[in-house]
């Protein structure tokens, strides 16, 4: 039986309190991991690891926090995303909100796309596909 959107989001908040050392209160569905919750580039790894053991499930590198996409001239133009690193993105990361992201496509603000609802939709699909 597959696990309740509640389910998936309990766990998601233990692994977040865990991982970055914050009160389960903070960790809602609208909250960023870096800009909120304190993330830092080495937590993406702990985190990764952490869903996986918590979820029984493989995420591979790259699948939940798209990396390849910033390196790339063909999608990045100055502090913006071009219209093709803007689909990619899109297409890489179907479990996240675009809607004020899409408007103005900053690299700056790329990780405002990393909310605790954002894992928690990952998550779901990732269940669901096992």
């Amino acid at each position: 039986m597959a696990a309740s959107g509640d389910d998936v989001f309990s766990k998601v908040q233990s692994v977040l309190t865990d991982a970055l050392g914050v009160d389960a209160e903070e960790v809602s569905p609208e909250k960023t991991l870096q800009g909120d919750l304190g993330a830092e580039s080495i937590d993406f790894l702990d985190i990764v690891f952490r869903l996986e053991k918590a979820f029984s499930i493989k995420i591979p590198k790259g699948e939940l926090f798209p990396d390849d996409i910033l390196n790339n001239p063909d999608y990045v133009e100055g502090d913006r995303l071009t219209r093709s690193g803007l689909e990619r993105l899109k297409t890489a990361m179907p479990h996240a909100d675009f809607s004020k992201f899409e408007s103005a496509p900053y690299v700056s603000t790329m990780p405002e796309l990393f909310t605790v609802g954002t894992i928690v939709k990952y998550v779901e699909n990732k269940l669901r596909a096992a």
